[in-house]
């Protein structure tokens, strides 16, 4: 295990990590809070639990830095049955200031916030993370857009209760072509509406706010239905 608790999988013994460049799916985070500071005598991530006092003194609202929204969304997306059957090609990470990352959908992330932050700090300062393996980045921050990674003729569809068309999740599923590349924006933030000019159509999936982890359950949980991934 490297530093930050993050791991690997044995990646020529795993049958579910092959054949990810021809994957369907892609998930974006966007405008994630995931910005460090010099706290002390280290440098931390900032987030509304521990930081209170430094984000007001900065005249900043607390309630803008929730990086555990991220981690939970992550947690989401490479614990579901859809990743491990090797269906997400690429997962990425769009900060609120304009940072991207690319994650590796192999890779097992820290289960506890505290180790979660240690290996965001790593990251942002060191710029890229292998594994403790072997010489392969797991994850690594890139230069954007985030578009430019995106396969030719992807669909892209944003997620947002604030969007006017509530869409039944498994109607939704059901219409999308199983020989195409989907492209899945979600808001990784406490509240607001993502902005994302590269998306092709919003779409509600419930007449109630829902956090980034449950919506990306909603869909991860569909998409597998619909593939008959158990």
């Amino acid at each position: 295990m490297a530093s930050g608790g993050i791991e690997a999988p044995d990646i020529d013994d795993d049958p579910t990590t092959s054949g990810r460049q021809d994957a369907p799916f892609t998930f974006v985070l966007e405008n994630c809070s995931l910005e460090t500071a010099h706290v002390g005598k280290t440098y931390q991530l900032l987030n509304s639990d521990d930081h209170v006092k430094y984000l007001m003194r900065h005249d900043r609202d607390p309630a803008d830095y929730r990086p555990d929204i991220v981690h939970q969304a992550l947690l989401a997306i490479l614990d579901s049955p859809l990743n491990k059957a090797g269906k997400i090609k690429a997962v990425y990470v769009h900060t609120a200031r304009n940072v991207l990352i690319e994650i590796n959908p192999q890779v097992r992330l820290p289960r506890t916030f505290k180790r979660f932050c240690g290996l965001m700090v790593m990251l942002l300062q060191k710029l890229s993370i292998r594994a403790s393996n072997g010489s392969q980045k797991l994850l690594k921050v890139v230069k954007g857009p985030v578009t430019k990674y995106f396969p030719v003729g992807a669909q892209r569809v944003g997620f947002s209760h604030k969007s006017d068309t509530i869409v039944p999740l498994q109607t939704f599923v059901k219409r999308l072509p199983i020989e195409s590349h989907v492209i899945f924006a979600v808001g990784g933030m406490a509240r607001g509406k993502i902005n994302a000019p590269y998306i092709d159509s919003t779409v509600s999936i419930s007449e109630y706010p829902l956090s980034a982890a449950c919506c990306i359950s909603k869909i991860t949980n569909a998409l597998e239905a619909k593939l008959v991934i158990i």
